[in-house]
């Protein structure tokens, strides 16, 4: 399975590919507004080209349990300047993680080349023509909910039948708007609505989603189902979690992982790919 455009090429037959995650916010759960200055967002982004990263995604909203929304001016604010220096200096694709219509447009027209929406294009059905407009990928993610209330108790009838109707219908939306069929990536969205069983049963399952014939993106990186497996730790101790996860993931069938931890995520992907290909 291949996804071109622009100049940038991926063959996930070959590899897995590594999307790199810069926040550049104040209240992240991961890395707890870290990266929320330009200068030090910018210089994050180019230690994880260094480090190995494919993609990076730059998101300016907090998407963790009970965020509040910013304002289009705001999330704009924050991720331009950096797309716009980033652009500059790196060789890879720079993505921008947002709900936003508007927020993608300025995004696009300041650099950023992917477009990964949380919300599977139900929130802002304008970001499908910003999609077409500009010839851009655009992942598609499964959310129960939003942000602020998708940890409320989240119950499903049948979790993978439920998530892969929910795909169905976001591919559908955007072939209607012109979208074309090899610039859909799907993500089955691992944290978003989900408890830790539902979280285990998607990437344990997640060969079932290669039935898409779509790129599958897998976003577990530090979040709360690895910290609470392991007794409670915190964010910045779940390295080894994540690294489970993924190699579990890719060999299931994931095409991307999103992750923080660059280096050490592309040696696991590294081993994972050697595995299930055969051959390194």
């Amino acid at each position: 399975m291949k996804l071109a455009w622009r100049n940038f090429s991926f063959d996930f037959s070959q590899r897995t590919a590594i999307m790199g995650i810069l926040n550049v916010t104040p209240d992240s759960f991961s890395d707890g507004g870290m990266y929320f200055s330009r200068e030090r967002a910018i210089e994050q982004a180019l230690r994880m080209v260094e480090e190995g990263a494919d993609i990076i995604d730059i998101g300016g909203e907090s998407t963790r349990p009970g965020a509040e929304k910013v304002s289009v001016k705001e999330e704009t604010g924050r991720v331009v300047p950096v797309i716009e220096a980033l652009a500059k200096e790196v060789p890879v694709p720079l993505s921008i993680d947002t709900c936003k219509s508007a927020v993608a447009e300025a995004a696009i027209s300041a650099g950023a080349s992917l477009i990964n929406d949380i919300s599977g294009l139900r929130f802002d059905r304008r970001m499908t023509h910003v999609a077409v407009r500009h010839d851009v990928p655009v992942v598609i993610m499964h959310m129960r909910g939003t942000p602020k209330n998708m940890q409320d108790n989240p119950v499903y009838r049948a979790l993978i039948p439920e998530i892969m109707d929910y795909l169905h219908e976001g591919i559908a939306i955007a072939r209607r708007a012109g979208v074309r069929d090899d610039r859909i990536i799907i993500d089955p969205g691992i944290g978003f609505g989900k408890t830790v069983e539902h979280n285990l049963e998607i990437i344990r399952r997640l060969g079932e989603f290669t039935g898409f014939e779509k790129p599958i993106l897998l976003g577990h990186s530090r979040k709360s189902f690895i910290g609470k497996i392991l007794g409670g730790l915190p964010a910045g101790e779940r390295l080894e979690g994540t690294a489970a996860a993924a190699a579990i993931g890719i060999f299931n069938g994931a095409s991307i992982i999103r992750v923080h931890d660059i280096k050490e995520m592309d040696r696991v992907a590294r081993i994972a790919d050697a595995i299930s290909r055969g051959s390194w």
